[in-house]
């Protein structure tokens, strides 16, 4: 460390000097619930086991904390507030533009004549008119370009967030292991609490006291689950009747509320209440037969009965008032008033399951509990007992008690019923009344509560108020949390007597109970509870007696308090009387009779007796020392003792104890007793149980109880946990001196606590938290652990001993170096471990004293090395006198029982080592914190051989990590948990050894597991934790910094770069700058932990892993720490920053290189201003096509996202990579982003300029990635809730609750503890400590957001898209000053500014935006004539980014947009001669922006327009040049596109008068190639969006013809198409793209035809995407069409990877034509007419519209009527539904009418040959055709003879399908039909239909069938036979008709030859069923064929003679002329 320079010395000043000592020991003063700590009273002497529980519970916590934390990055809570308030960005996607809801206007329908003549445009709009916007100041006021580049800096670093991180969200908290959880401080465990108030208890008369008593009973467990609550609501008045009996009422008996606590909730919890009262004559249902028949009510009647009865109440009170009787008694079922008072919040599921806030199930996750199978299924029905509403009960029905059903046993089987059918079965009788109880849940303590043992809690109450009690829980399942209070009280349950064989008349019998101190009488303890309003502790207590009953049973509970000190003569007195209700004449005194005694010793065997017992009864009087004996076995007296029925047991009773004394478990009772013998003080032999013990056999015994603890059960071991360890760990320390012999117990005392820390890892009742760690032992770990008192002198009591301590110092012996240990160790473990005597071998050189120690220690096994004491002048202390060292240490004594354990102990004690770990880290620091830290250096705290064993320790750790990995694959879990918690112990060893001595650790932990063979990924992830946790320490920076050597440290770049030129720059220097950005060996060796983080990074993300698992944690790792260097306040000054950057630097070349896996999609998820509405989803479902076109399609017409990253990602080299997944990508580009914010600029600069270009390409793509990885989403997305969002919520909540409960210092304390909030620490392990600090709350549940959190997480995130953009802009920048020093400038510009228009692509903030246009301009300033030469492109793409924002509607975005333009504008005039080329361009973006955005404002774009104006008018330097001429006339011309626009915005919801406007404006553009091309695919797009393929596929089509167009201008290629003659195939329509011929345009003039798509890729590109979207609509024949265009180009260009797709696609196009054949479906075209003045333009035109496929007349008629009663009212629109012609005069002038008809495609004979598919019947139609019957007299329809038909044939302008979907009808022919020429057409539709019906490949029978109906069926009304009656009876007068006659003749004789012919077939195709059916067909057939044969065999004789020419004038009707022949008439 001396070497450091002089600066670095300073930083290392910043950054927090290494404190002396990072650890600090401190006491925390226990937190009492109660006032004072609950101490055994009495001042006898305590025993040692009962002085050490009271002292481990009252004792403060010894908690070992790190001084840094404060400094380093794990607590900032004092650092939260003094974040700077952050600036709300502006963001267009979240102004709302006023004027949102427009109505729709009416159309105004103006002319839309198809001449092109653009009358529109005609600037409607003068913008002169206009104000212009605020102008940017100083525009063109710098003096030169560093000028202006030195003002830009300097506006962007204004007001810049310092720290990155806390804007940016937390990552995902699954990775962050180096969160150790505090585990929860040991506290008295409490169950759910709900607070019951008795508010009354009243029965119909009140006549005498009445006392309550209130317990909780689980039905399910068959249990009673609380101590009983005693209350009573008696007035004055019947107080006043017992005044005799109560001496005193304490206040602590008034209560009338008590909180129950239920750790297990379970829907068969009941609270049962009992009612009690005085003793008096008579049965319990004569008691109570006045309560049910008197009422107070009808008191006239009773009230002398009522007056009698208290009378005789006051009597019974003042005689037998101590003496009770039961009564009746009441229940509730505590879950159903909890459910039904649950908050009236929405209970979802998984709140009631989970609960809320401190929920009981959540909360039970910290008790321990079981996992067996009772829990899961209570989970399903209970509900959440901790947010209850407070609720008031009424219970009505009180049941009667019965005298014989008295005891629990019966009242759960009575309960079990109530639970089946709601009332009892048998019937009980039932007293009128009601019991009100108030119910609700309590959090916080209220105050003067009692404890159970009548403490008072805190808060303590003011004044005097009545009390309240907490009752004590049984629970109902084992409760796994230590004791942590004193308690020790006693339950004595009386159950039943048994006095049936006494002759003597006792009936009447009660119990007096006492606990007595000896045998006097007035031995008799006040230690029983009292009940209600009474003395608080009584002597005795009597039983409820049972009226004449001689075996009653008893329901009582005595509760008392068990004294600290019991002896062999503390016993339970029981005495049985008899009491007499009713006083005899002659007897004056007593009321009790007595009947005999029993009694119970406490101890038996020194220990507490509990559990069933039942006594014989002595009669007469007790016999002398009768306690030191139980009844049972009591010896023969003199003179013999009386038994009652000679000695048999009569008497059953229960005794339970709560304590935290009296362990209740025979194996811990002996531990205990046995090591308290060796403290001294007891006598030998010792007594243990019902064994003696001799002083020899002590060490034995001890060590068979040592070994048997761990088999003690679980619960009372997890109780007594933390006195087990703790005299466990005394006994390793303390060497034992028994009987004259030195007893070493540290071996067999090692091993059980690891059997002790095995058995709870393994109990499934217990939980852990994340990292695996047994809860109780962390927390007995973290709070109660301290060293164990050093040894003291012991005195053996045997032998009277002594060694002499003053002199006596402790040395391990025989040390062997590390070297030799490591292998005998490892030896050890090959053979010693089934044979400890078998000794490892041992090198020649091994000193003698090491053998000479073997030998002689017959004691200790050989080969392994043992403490002992010796005699200090035997052995000179090696250390140096700098350690006291005349003990042994307790760290050093465990890491000796590690190293030499063996066998199964030495395999769980290094799969639980975390808990000799921080056992040994907590021994270690409270070591250190002894010491005399000024006179021990670092190196020396700790002797050489505790380093020793510690470097074993962890290489055998780290070795059986590797032997799982290696082996075991199911144990990775494990292994896992065993690195974490090495990682921990190393981290907590740099804070207290010295650090060179643990980075070798480290470097040895590196070594061995890359020398193992274990999968990568697996390594990985080990190594990065492992990582990842030593980089959390506090003082890593300080150690990667400057643990360097001298000659390394990085000189600080500091000679300015700018005044250098590139050539002076010494290539070693160049090759050094490029050095610090990557890994190199240099480095690794100088920053030793990042370095190997690093290197772990490269290595993951070089590396293939399922689901990208190990690349996420590594970037989580480097993620997480920059994190906390952000926000890390040592880091707040520059220079620091700078530094700790410096250190990162290799990571910028590892994310360079790594640009390939990341992520991007994030991009596309974009939606908002300035984007299309969504074409891109859209397209999504299109297979892939051309990405620059599919770009431009999609809103970004110029490709923004760079080719190159397109490229590179498809065709990455071979390798398949897993991208990062999109969060983890913005991880790793956050870091990157952070290390450019705060490295040194020139330092980056320099960098820069010596990157080889391909390097500075990846370095510009990866910016281009970030603007799309932090792109700003909105508030909007932010309202979108999720599913998962609302269950997380919960868990959120909790943890933030958790979050702020554990910063709250002792408020937060008092409030968990209240509220029962503490869940465990498991819970906190998600909250990562910086929480506080960043500005992100830890809030992902959108569900309960309020606004203003909303807007908080819009704010933060807008300031992190700000923030992140402007470090790309910062480094653009810096990019770009740096290039007059490079060569390839022109790449680099280019390169920059493609990142600076991706990132006006997407969502930005005015802050950004107003920096980003300021650079724009700097760039045109500095690089004009660049951009606007090489670039074109670019020059296009910036005036569409520029033209975009000037419609913005934020003010300041627009006013820096238009600055921008203008200059762009000067600049290409003045500079670079280009103004046409700038004008074409903003004239073609201007109009792609029109076409395309929906939601485009034409308002605030001409308010630019006039802005620019104001700049061209006031720029005087301009002023005599055309500039400002020039300028005013493309404005003008911009403006008349826009009104053009307006127009369409009417038309917005009317698609086909759109698409007319859209094709107008298109055609206007007949002149300007650009322009047409770009209406063209806006027409495109819009088609797309309404799913119209075909049409779209067609605009994109004349789009290719367009261009084929000028390409056959500009070259001459055989394979390219010849204009637009080569697309006549695909559709005759596309020839009108020829119409400009070359002497209107030359193609190379300036700036036509410019744009990308007039090349051969761009002609490509368009017929692709035509045939791509051919194929969607269904034209597969199209398709091919067009790729016979595009082949050719293909094979010129050799381009074989795309004529393989091409091909595959033609195949798929042909797959499709063969399988879909006939089901194909092609578009339905309808006849609309419009009529009426309000239709305008439109009024008597008709146009054909072209539907979808299947479409009927109702959808159409249906759409436009909706659509143009919205424009001109629904009264005033008519629907016409019919097909006749209209009439004019018919018409309301003042209403508008439609008329629709369908009409058919309409071909003539000749068309027909060359139509022959499906295809071509749909395909380049022109003409159409609907027909109209009508008959002479005007109706529609007549007879036959009558009936005429009109056929209407119409033909349109362009041929179906077009560029849009409804075209004009340019002509109509009509021609009728007369009857007769009718029924031809009808019949032969029908002959037709048969024979297509016979001559199927697969006839279908019912079709057949249906048909031959039709035809031959008898009934037919007009069917054939009539037909052939009507035309053909006779032959017609009118030789004109002849014809006729003869062609319906000839069709007949066609129609039943075929009719014939359908008969034989469906022969063939019937059932067997169907016979019949069959030859009813076959008989009509005949009879129509016999009916019809006369007039068929009629021949006209004038048609059979010589022909003559017949005139043509008459054949009117005849004349069917193709629409050739007509136009040429016509013509």
């Amino acid at each position: 460390m001396s070497q450091l320079g002089s600066g670095d010395a300073a930083l290392m000043q910043e950054l927090g000097d290494f404190p002396d000592d990072d650890l600090k020991v401190e006491q925390v003063e226990k937190e009492c619930r109660t006032v004072r700590h609950s101490v055994p009273t009495d001042g006898v002497e305590l025993d040692p086991h009962v002085r050490d529980c009271v002292k481990s519970y009252t004792q403060p916590w010894l908690v070992v904390t790190r001084r840094c934390q404060g400094d380093g990055w794990s607590l900032y809570s004092e650092r939260a507030g003094i974040h700077k308030p952050l600036q709300k960005q502006t963001f267009e996607t979240d102004v709302q533009p006023e004027d949102q809801q427009k109505p729709i206007k009416s159309p105004t329908l103006t002319s839309l004549s198809d001449d092109s003549s653009r009358t529109l445009t005609s600037s409607d709009f003068n913008l002169r008119c206009l104000t212009p916007d605020q102008r940017v100041e100083g525009l063109l006021a710098f003096s030169s370009p560093e000028e202006l580049d030195r003002f830009n800096h300097d506006a962007r670093h204004e007001t810049r967030h310092p720290n990155l991180f806390a804007l940016y969200p937390p990552a995902d908290e699954e990775d962050a292991v180096e969160i150790r959880p505090i585990p929860d401080c040991p506290k008295e465990h409490i169950g759910d609490r709900i607070l019951v108030r008795c508010q009354s208890i009243k029965f119909e008369i009140e006549i005498e006291p009445l006392f309550a008593t209130m317990a909780l009973y689980d039905l399910k467990e068959k249990k009673k689950i609380s101590e009983n609550f005693y209350c009573d609501l008696n007035s004055e008045q019947f107080r006043g009747f017992l005044k005799p009996h109560t001496p005193n009422t304490d206040s602590s008996t008034l209560a009338r509320s008590a909180i129950f606590s239920i750790t297990y909730p379970s829907p068969d919890i009941y609270l049962v209440i009992k009612i009690e009262k005085v003793l008096q004559q008579g049965e319990i249902s004569d008691c109570a037969d006045p309560y049910m028949t008197l009422k107070e009510s009808d008191s006239a009647k009773n009230k002398d009965k009522l007056e009698k009865l208290r009378g005789q109440a006051q009597t019974f009170c003042q005689r037998l008032g101590r003496y009770r009787m039961p009564f009746a008694w009441a229940t509730v079922k505590i879950m159903e008033v909890i459910s039904t008072a649950t908050l009236d919040r929405d209970v979802t599921d998984s709140d009631s399951l989970k609960g809320v806030k401190s929920s009981s199930i959540d909360r039970r996750a910290q008790l321990p509990r079981r996992n067996s199978e009772r829990y899961s299924t209570m989970d399903d029905q209970f509900c959440n007992i901790s947010a209850f509403k407070p609720a008031n009960i009424t219970i009505n029905t009180i049941f009667k008690q019965e005298g014989d059903r008295l005891n629990d046993e019966d009242l759960l089987k009575i309960l079990a019923e109530i639970k089946k059918t709601s009332n009892p079965q048998r019937r009980i009788k039932t007293i009128p009344g009601y019991i009100k109880l108030d119910m609700s849940p309590v959090h916080d303590t209220p105050a003067a509560c009692l404890s159970t043992e009548l403490i008072p809690l805190i808060p303590v109450a003011e004044k005097n108020v009545r009390p309240l009690k907490e009752v004590l829980e049984f629970p109902s399942s084992e409760v796994y949390v230590p004791h942590n209070v004193y308690r020790n009280l006693l339950f004595v349950y009386p159950q039943r007597l048994n006095f049936v064989n006494k002759l003597t008349s006792v009936r009447n019998i009660t119990i007096k109970i006492q606990f007595m101190s000896g045998e006097d009488p007035i031995g008799s303890l006040p230690v029983i509870f009292g009940k209600s309003s009474g003395p608080e502790f009584l002597q005795e207590v009597y039983t409820p007696v049972t009226y004449h009953n001689k075996s009653p049973d008893f329901y009582e509970e005595v509760k008392l308090v068990l004294p600290a000190h019991l002896t062999d003569r503390h016993h339970l007195l029981f005495t049985f009387y008899h009491i007499s209700c009713q006083q005899k004449q002659n007897q004056s005194g007593s009321c009790e009779t007595l009947i005999g005694y029993s009694w119970l010793p406490m101890l038996n065997n020194d220990r507490l007796q509990t559990g069933q017992f039942c006594l014989p009864i002595v009669l007469e009087r007790l016999p002398v020392n009768y306690s030191m004996h139980t009844p049972e076995k009591l010896p023969p007296q003199v003179p013999p003792v009386k038994w009652m029925e000679s000695h048999k047991g009569l008497f059953n009773l229960e005794i339970q104890a709560v304590s935290s004394v009296h362990t209740q478990d025979n194996h811990l009772e002996r531990f205990f007793t046995l090591c308290h013998a060796l403290e001294g003080g007891a006598t030998f032999p010792l007594r243990v149980r019902d064994e003696k013990i001799p002083e020899n056999k002590l060490e034995h015994e001890l060590k068979l109880s040592i070994i048997s603890l761990s088999s003690s059960s679980l619960e009372p071991l997890v109780l007594f946990l933390h006195l087990v360890l703790d005299k466990l760990f005394t006994l390793i320390m303390q060497p034992m001196v028994i009987a004259g012999q030195t007893a070493n117990l540290a071996q067999i005392a090692f091993e059980s606590v690891v059997s002790i820390v095995n058995s709870l890892h393994n109990s499934q009742e217990l939980i852990r938290d994340q990292q695996g760690r047994n809860s109780l032992l962390a927390t007995y770990l973290y709070w109660v652990f301290r060293l164990p008192d050093p040894p003291r002198d012991m005195q053996s009591t045997g032998s009277g001993s002594m060694i002499p301590s003053a002199e006596s110092r402790y040395s391990t012996m025989g040390r062997a170096t590390a070297a030799t240990v490591g292998s005998m160790l490892l030896q050890s473990r090959v053979r010693s471990s089934s044979n400890p005597d078998i000794p490892a071998p041992h090198t020649p050189d091994e000193d003698a004293e090491v053998q000479s120690i073997l030998s002689s220690k017959g004691l200790n096994n050989p080969g392994s090395r043992m403490s002992t004491y010796v005699d200090v002048n035997s052995h000179q202390n090696t250390i140096g006198s700098t350690r006291p060292s005349n003990r042994k240490q307790f760290h050093e004594e465990l890491a000796l029982q590690m190293v030499v354990s063996t066998g199964i102990c030495r395999e769980n004690a290094y799969k639980y080592a975390w808990f000799f770990f921080e056992l040994l880290v907590k021994s270690m620091a409270q070591h250190v914190s002894q010491l005399d830290k000024h006179n021990v250096h670092r190196r020396s705290r700790f002797s050489d051989r505790f380093k020793d064993d510690i470097a074993t320790i962890v290489s055998v750790v780290t070795a059986e990590i590797a032997t799982i990995l290696v082996k075991q694959q199911k144990e990775v879990e494990q292994a896992e948990k065993v690195n974490i918690s090495l990682a921990f112990f190393l981290y907590d060893l740099l804070s207290l050894m010295d650090r060179g001595f643990v980075f070798q650790l480290v470097k040895n932990y590196c070594n061995q597991m890359s020398a193992k063979c274990v999968s990568m990924p697996t390594l990985i992830s080990m190594r990065l934790e492992f990582l990842r946790i030593l980089c959390s320490h506090e003082h890593y920076l300080n150690m990667s910094l400057f643990f360097s050597s001298p000659a390394s440290a990085p000189a600080s770049p500091s000679p300015s770069i700018s005044s250098q030129s590139s050539g002076s720059c010494s290539f070693q220097e160049q090759q050094r700058i490029l050095g610090l950005f990557e890994l190199s060996q240099e480095f690794k060796q100088q920053h030793y932990l990042t370095g190997l983080l690093l290197t772990e990074l490269s290595a993951a993300l070089d590396m293939e892993s399922e689901g990208g698992k190990v690349q996420r944690k590594a970037i989580n790792a480097i993620c997480s720490l920059l994190c906390a260097h952000d926000l890390d306040h040592r880091c707040d000054k520059y220079e620091v920053r700078a530094k700790v950057a410096t250190l990162y630097l290799p990571l910028v070349g590892i994310i360079i290189d790594s640009t390939n896996y990341l992520d991007f999609t994030v991009s596309d998820t974009r939606g908002g201003k300035n984007k299309t509405g969504g074409p891109e989803d859209d397209l999504d479902n299109v297979p892939p096509i051309n990405q620059s076109v599919a770009m431009a399609i999609a809103g970004n017409p110029f490709n923004t996202l760079g080719r190159n990253v397109l490229v590179s990602m498809a065709s990455m080299q071979g390798k398949s990579i897993a991208t990062l997944a999109a969060d983890t990508s913005r991880h790793l580009l956050v870091c990157f982003l952070w290390v450019m914010k705060n490295a040194d600029k020139t330092l980056i600069q320099r960098w820069t300029v010596d990157m080889p270009p391909s390097q500075l390409n990846k370095l510009l793509e990866l910016l281009t990635i970030c603007v799309s990885c932090f792109e700003y989403r909105g508030k909007q997305s932010s309202d979108k809730v999720s599913t998962q969002a609302l269950q997380k919520s919960h868990q959120a909540k909790l943890q933030l609750e958790e979050a702020l409960l554990r910063r709250m210092g002792a408020a937060g304390e008092m409030m968990k503890r209240a509220g029962g909030t503490d869940r465990i620490m498991g819970q906190k392990e998600n909250l990562r400590w910086r929480k506080d600090l960043t500005q992100w709350r830890q809030t992902n549940d959108k569900q309960d957001k309020t606004k203003a959190e909303l807007d908080h997480e819009a704010l933060i995130s807008g300031n992190l898209a700000t923030e992140t953009n402007l470090i790309v802009l910062d480094l653009l920048e810096t990019i770009v000053q740096a290039v007059p020093l490079a060569d390839c400038k022109d790449s680099v510009i280019g390169g920059v500014l493609k990142v600076l228009l991706h990132s006006l692509t997407c969502n930005q903030s005015t802050t950004y935006l107003s920096h980003t246009f300021s650079t724009l301009r700097s760039l045109v300033v500095k690089f004009g004539d660049l951009l606007f030469e090489e670039e074109a492109e670019q020059c296009a793409d910036l005036c569409q980014k520029v033209l975009q924002y000037c419609s913005s509607p934020v003010d300041e975005n627009r006013s820096q947009a238009c600055a921008t333009l203008y200059l762009i504008m000067r600049y290409s005039f003045s500079n670079a001669n280009n103004f046409s080329r700038v004008k074409m361009q903003v004239t073609m973006s201007l109009a792609s922006l029109v076409g395309k955005s929906s939601d485009f404002q034409e308002e605030y774009l001409r308010r630019s327009l006039r802005t620019i104006l104001a700049y061209a008018e006031e720029d005087t330097e301009m002023q005599n040049t055309q500039l400002p001429s020039q300028v005013d006339e493309l404005l003008r011309n911009l403006n008349s596109i826009l009104s053009d626009t307006v127009k369409m915005r009417e038309f917005q919801e009317d698609p086909e008068m759109l698409m007319d406007l859209m094709y107008r404006i298109a055609k206007g553009y007949q002149t300007s190639p650009d322009l047409r091309l770009t209406w063209l695919q806006n027409m495109a797009e819009k088609h797309n969006l309404r799913k119209c393929y075909t049409e779209s596929a067609m605009c994109l089509v004349h789009a290719a013809a367009l261009v084929a167009e000028y390409l056959s201008m500009l070259e001459d290629h055989k394979y390219l198409p010849v204009g637009s003659v080569t697309f006549q195939n695909i559709s005759p329509n596309v020839l009108e793209e020829s119409a400009v011929s070359d002497d209107i345009l030359s193609p190379d003039e300036d700036g036509v035809c410019s744009g990308r798509y007039f090349t051969e890729s761009g002609l490509v590109g368009l017929l692709e995407q035509a045939a791509e979207l051919f194929s969607n609509g269904g034209l597969y024949e199209a398709v091919n069409e067009v790729y016979k265009i595009i082949i050719p180009v293909l094979e010129a260009h050799r381009d074989f990877r795309k004529l393989a797709s091409t091909h595959d696609k033609l195949q798929r196009a042909f797959d499709n034509i063969i399988q879909k054949g006939h089901k194909r479906m092609f578009g339905t075209y309808f006849r609309v007419g419009f009529y009426g003045a309000k239709f305008g333009d439109l009024d008597e035109r008709e146009f054909i519209y072209k539907e979808p496929g299947i479409t009927h007349l109702p959808e159409i008629s249906h759409r436009l009527e909706n659509f143009y009663s919205q424009c001109f009212g629904e009264d005033t629109l008519v629907m016409i539904k019919d097909s006749t012609p209209v009439d004019r005069k018919q018409l309301n002038p003042n209403k508008a009418y439609i008329q629709i008809t369908f009409v058919e495609p309409y071909f003539d004979d000749y068309e027909m040959k060359d139509r022959l598919t499906n295809f071509e019947k749909n395909f380049n139609l022109r003409r159409f055709m609907y027909t109209t019957p009508f008959t002479k007299s005007g109706r529609p329809r007549g007879e036959l003879y009558e009936q005429f038909k009109r056929k209407t044939i119409l033909t349109t302008m362009h041929a179906f399908p077009y560029v849009k979907t409804r075209l004009n009808v340019i002509q109509k022919e009509e021609f009728d039909l007369t009857p007769i020429e009718v029924a031809i057409e009808d019949m032969q539709k029908k002959t037709r239909e048969l024979a297509v019906a016979t001559h199927r490949e697969q006839p279908d029978a019912k079709m057949l069938q249906m048909l031959l109906q039709g035809s031959v069926g008898a009934t037919v009304n007009q069917g054939p036979l009539e037909v052939a009656q009507v035309f053909l009876n006779e032959i017609p007068a009118d030789p004109k008709l002849f014809r006729h006659h003869n062609k319906l003749r000839l069709c007949f004789k066609e129609f039943i030859m075929r009719c014939g012919e359908a008969v034989e077939k469906n022969k063939h195709l019937i059932t067997s069923d169907q016979k019949e059916y069959q030859q009813e067909l076959k008989k009509n057939y005949n009879r129509l064929r016999e009916n019809l044969r006369p007039m068929l065999e009629r021949k006209i004789p004038e048609l059979y003679k010589p022909i003559i020419r017949p005139r043509l004038e008459n054949r009117d009707s005849f004349k069917r002329l193709s629409f050739r022949r007509t136009q040429e008439e016509n013509s």
